[in-house]
């Protein structure tokens, strides 16, 4: 008579790498949010372009910044890093349109930086407001890498955007105590306290309140 089979003790459990991956994708997502909006702040307030306005006594040097260049790249990082934070507030359909905009954000961010990286209006008209004639021409004109450091940082905007897109479903929501309830009032219901018939206070409060003390 042949014994009967042991049950097979060998599988691992089909959960059990779930929340390591969870894990890993959302705190490269957070990193990868947080550097690329850090950097396109960053390079948005630095020297782009510079060049010199030709005058009769001379040269007047001028340079501009990437917010004078373009304003795209910061603003969209400011929202990038807004739509970050979301993504934790909001569950299912909401945060795979939070996602998504987080990814929209790293792509305009890093096409707007690429397009201003050549761009020499916004230097010409610096320098025709420093001269005081419209139409001034700037001459040896330089960019500097400023621009591609935006870029880069819109990249990794989308790069968590698109994480927050393939993962954000398994990641964490914020706790429902700061949901707001159907009253309006945030955090859970919670029954009143019953007041103490020993203080009178106590017994104002609750007719204040349109509840019965003696219940």
């Amino acid at each position: 008579m042949s014994a009967a089979p042991e049950p097979r003790t060998d599988a691992a459990p089909p959960k059990a790498a779930a929340p390591r991956s969870a894990t890993r994708t959302l705190a490269l997502a957070l990193l990868s949010g947080a550097a690329g909006a850090g950097l396109a702040l960053l390079a948005s307030g630095r020297t782009w372009a510079e060049g010199s306005a030709t005058l009769a006594q001379g040269e007047l040097p001028s340079s501009v910044t990437g917010a004078d260049v373009t304003g795209v790249p910061g603003a969209l990082a400011i929202v990038g890093l807004a739509a970050l934070v979301a993504v934790f507030a909001v569950r299912r359909a909401g945060r795979i349109a939070v996602a998504a905009l987080l990814a929209l954000s790293g792509l305009g961010t890093a096409v707007a930086a690429v397009l201003g990286r050549s761009d020499t209006s916004a230097l010409k008209e610096k320098a025709a407001l420093a001269v005081g004639l419209s139409g001034t021409d700037v001459h040896h004109v330089t960019h500097s890498g400023w621009p591609w450091v935006a870029a880069a940082g819109g990249l990794l905007l989308l790069v968590a955007g698109a994480l927050a897109l393939l993962h954000g479903r398994y990641w964490p929501a914020m706790s429902g105590r700061y949901e707001r309830t159907p009253d309006g009032a945030r955090g859970p219901r919670r029954a009143a306290a019953a007041p103490d018939l020993a203080r009178p206070e106590e017994i104002w409060k609750s007719l204040d309140r349109g509840e019965d003390p003696t219940r």
